[in-house]
């Protein structure tokens, strides 16, 4: 059953090395990703599991232990999903590897973590996650919404105290600079996203327009859809704690307990 979630974005801005110069700009979302993780430690969960976007990478399950980089956006920076341990049932396999210095960093196959999981990875990190095992999920952008709600469902049943940390961002259509540059129809799409994700409210997810949401580039619409279908009948109230669209990109941070 689900017992709390949280909802992060998950550019790879939220690195503070990987975004540089700009890092500050970045920081009130920083600290309610961290308000939002502290929810799932309180709610002493049997397993975490981390819901993001493919983004590119082959959508399955990545094991505790998984390995990402940021090395793409021009910083060294390695991270690992949880503290390496033994690989979560029914987990995809990657190739074999090890650090560059020779020593083995993990008995596990290396299964190179999405970028979205990646920067959960960081995310977990950073405020030294320990409350329960945990395992990755990278959906495909592209999902129905009855498979993601199906998915979402599966997973609430994975244990009697569940936990998700669904990583995804609104639209990128915000301004003329946003990656998919001005769509009028961005800010209205990102503001019933808002209002759902900070109510907890599972039918509004679900009601989001899936060609709508391709058109407008969110890659997290899917990924919030699979949390709509884990939180049906869990009872949880819902806190927006952050929305913005720095970059002319929709982020959300919400927590629900």
């Amino acid at each position: 059953m689900l017992v709390a979630a949280a909802v992060c974005p998950c550019p790879p801005l939220l690195v503070p090395e990987v975004a540089a110069g700009a890092a500050p700009e970045l920081d009130a979302a920083r600290t309610a990703c961290a308000d939002a993780l502290s929810v799932l430690a309180a709610s002493r969960p049997d397993r975490l599991i981390v819901v993001g976007p493919a983004g590119g990478y082959e959508p399955g399950s990545y094991p505790q232990g998984a390995r990402g980089t940021f090395r793409g956006y021009g910083v060294d920076i390695r991270v690992t999903l949880g503290e390496p341990g033994a690989p979560a049932p029914g987990h995809r396999d990657g190739a074999e590897g090890g650090s560059d210095d020779g020593e083995p960093e993990s008995s596990l196959p290396e299964s190179p973590l999405p970028g979205a999981l990646a920067v959960a990875a960081w995310l977990l990190d950073r405020v030294g996650w320990a409350g329960a095992p945990l395992e990755g999920l990278a959906v495909d952008e592209r999902l129905p919404v009855e498979s993601c709600t199906r998915t979402g469902r599966e997973l609430a049943d994975r244990a009697p105290r569940v936990a998700l940390l669904v990583m995804g961002d609104g639209s990128a259509c915000r301004t003329v600079k946003a990656p998919g540059y001005l769509d009028e129809r961005a800010a209205a799409f990102d503001a019933r996203a808002a209002r759902a994700l900070g109510a907890a409210d599972t039918e509004a997810l679900k009601a989001l327009d899936i060609s709508l949401a391709d058109e407008l580039k969110a890659a997290g619409r899917a990924a919030w859809q699979v949390l709509a279908g884990a939180g049906e009948g869990a009872d949880l109230d819902g806190r927006l704690l952050y929305e913005d669209a720095p970059y002319g990109v929709g982020y959300v941070v919400a927590a629900w307990s």
